[in-house]
């Protein structure tokens, strides 16, 4: 894929700056407040157009990550204390403003997110001294 004119936003983010899964791209993008990725998908040999996506309205996007069970699911984390999941387009374009799954508010900034490479629906993050693992199904926090 040709991806021409992107603006990439500054590198203050904890975790990832650019993530794929087999179809997407995202990446840390310029956008109020730094809380916006660029998407992009892979699927084409022609110019690509970066679809922008703002994950956390005025609040920087700490990390991302693809489930590597699906293609088309994003995490995002945020300094807003929150984990949002995003069903993305199989283009890449028409993306929705809102989360299909929120997590969260935890209390303080998350700054890592990151899917369980061989079990579905887990999902890590971190913020300080803190790690959490979630039922991504149950929307809830693993006990312990």
């Amino acid at each position: 894929a040709w991806i021409g004119d992107v603006r990439a936003g500054s590198a203050t983010s904890c975790g990832n700056h650019i993530k794929s899964s087999c179809r997407l791209i995202a990446f840390n993008a310029d956008g109020a407040g730094g809380g916006v990725l660029g998407i992009v998908t892979l699927q084409s040999e022609e110019r690509q157009a970066v679809t922008s996506l703002p994950c956390h309205a005025a609040d920087l996007v700490t990390d991302f990550d693809f489930s590597p069970f699906d293609d088309f699911l994003l995490a995002t984390c945020s300094a807003d204390e929150t984990v949002k999941l995003w069903r993305l387009s199989a283009g890449g374009q028409n993306l929705s403003c809102s989360p299909g799954v929120t997590l969260g508010p935890e209390g303080c900034c998350i700054e890592v997110v990151q899917f369980h490479p061989a079990a579905d629906g887990v999902l890590a993050t971190g913020a300080g001294k803190t790690a959490k693992i979630w039922d991504v199904a149950r929307q809830k926090a693993f006990a312990g």
